[in-house]
């Protein structure tokens, strides 16, 4: 796997749009107010050791950045040695990297860490969609 096939137009755009939907999956209209009664925060509001802009933002935008670039360089290995890769094929891919690894992985750390089902589908869905959308978007510019 090399970075030599992957275009990095197609990656940006992935990573773009999945930061972008995961602010609207946790939007005050959407599924944040879910999110935190489920957790078991009744103020609705984060506390301050919880609420820090900079590393929540940075986080989020380290952690798509790295998986959008993942899944680029997965998608363009596969491409390399596949003809006839399409647009489908890469969302096939995304999803069952977000589903079988991004969304399973953390299942027991949420259970053992006393989350509820609720909060872990919560939480790693747009994970799993994020990730179906951009290999399908990838998989277009390659």
């Amino acid at each position: 796997m090399t970075l030599s096939g992957l275009n990095f137009v197609g990656v940006l755009i992935a990573f773009i749009i999945s930061f972008a939907s995961g602010g609207i999956w946790f939007g005050p209209k959407t599924f944040y107010p879910v999110w935190m009664k489920a957790k078991g925060i009744s103020s609705g509001q984060l506390n301050e050791n919880q609420n820090k802009p900079a590393l929540l933002f940075g986080g989020t935008i380290l952690g798509v950045l790295i998986q959008t670039v993942t899944l680029g360089i997965i998608i363009a290995s596969i491409q390399y040695h596949t003809s006839n890769f399409g647009v489908l094929d890469g969302a096939g891919v995304g999803f069952a990297l977000g589903v079988g690894i991004g969304m399973f992985a953390s299942l027991s750390h949420r259970l053992f860490g006393g989350d509820s089902l609720k909060v872990w589908i919560i939480e790693t869905a747009n994970d799993a969609i994020n990730l179906t959308v951009a290999g399908a978007i990838i998989a277009a510019f390659n």
